[in-house]
């Protein structure tokens, strides 16, 4: 388990970062803002797409620091926001357009995910 977990810490660390011929430029975490509560991207685990709990934000991603010219990444975008079975929404949700869509955020605590994610993870 200890192996999967690290591997999922892993994969959301490298997915902030990427290689450009030689430099390293930062990317967007993947981030959601729903009721109050902000998710982060969970990679690589089995779940089940429940109802539909309504709408969810993406927060702007502004990468690139000293680009004026990309307004798109100043403004936030919806999408909706599912209940994964099983799990209380305020620890999990879904998010995407449509439920065969939907990928899977946790409510971190400091790099840790949330023991019901950890057994989602154990049982994938």
């Amino acid at each position: 388990m200890g192996v999967l977990l690290a591997a999922a810490v892993l994969m959301m660390s490298a997915a902030c970062t990427s290689s450009n011929g030689g430099e390293t430029e930062a990317s967007c975490v993947f981030l959601v803002h729903y009721q109050n509560h902000e998710y982060s991207d969970v990679a690589n685990v089995d779940f089940t797409v429940g109802d539909k709990l309504g709408p969810a934000t993406l927060p702007p991603c502004d990468d690139t620091p000293n680009d004026d010219d990309d307004d798109d990444a100043q403004t936030p975008s919806a999408t909706t926001a599912y209940r994964v079975n099983g799990v209380d929404p305020g620890i999990a949700i879904a998010v995407g357009e449509e439920p065969n869509d939907a990928r899977l955020v946790a409510v971190y605590s400091g790099n840790e995910l949330p023991p019901e994610i950890k057994n989602l993870i154990k049982s994938s």
